[in-house]
């Protein structure tokens, strides 16, 4: 085989390598778009870079494949149904304190349910994997109850952190109940 050959050779597998790799790349960010939705944008402003948001995606699914997240049992389901009408009944005559029940309602939900109870943005990031159009909804009811601890929010906004909240809370809830189907998705 003569020189040029095997040069012809080399540049024709160093393409189809890099061909491979773009395909590959492209897939995966196909597939971390369509499962994280709104997080994936999220994530491509935060980080400002689509590698390194990817990588940090791909790093959250893989954090949360080793949590066993788990159903709610009946009795927990109930209980916790339970709680929250009784927050939501609160909030007209006291908006501030029903948040930070509805905020504290959200937190023991996950920890029943086994998410990892760490600080929030790490909550927030273990959330998005299984609920990626809720989380950014947490986000925000969260920010309105810090700046609320600061007194610098209107009966609107904490409102608002309230539906969040109850958003948040009904995917919780309802993601399956030991023994049965799930209720939605």
């Amino acid at each position: 085989m003569t020189a040029t050959g095997i040069v012809l050779i080399v540049i024709a597998v160093a393409v189809i390598a890099i061909l491979g790799w773009y395909l590959l790349r492209e897939r995966r960010s196909k597939q971390l778009r369509s499962q994280f939705g709104p997080e994936y944008e999220f994530a491509m402003r935060e980080f400002g870079n689509k590698n390194k948001a990817e990588d940090a995606l791909a790093a959250r699914q893989k954090r949360r494949e080793k949590i066993h997240v788990r159903p709610l049992s009946h009795e927990e389901h109930d209980r916790f149904a339970a709680d929250w009408h009784d927050v939501q009944g609160r909030f007209v005559d006291d908006p501030p304190g029903s948040i930070e029940e509805a905020d504290r309602l959200v937190s023991n939900v996950m920890r029943a349910r086994g998410y990892p109870m760490s600080e929030f943005d790490h909550r927030a990031e273990d959330l998005s994997v299984d609920y990626p159009h809720v989380v950014r909804n947490y986000r925000a009811a969260h920010a309105i109850a810090e700046r609320q601890g600061r007194g610098e929010v209107s009966t609107e906004d904490l409102r608002k952190a309230f539906v969040y909240y109850r958003d948040l809370f009904d995917e919780l809830l309802e993601a399956g109940v030991a023994g049965h189907r799930e209720h939605r998705r």
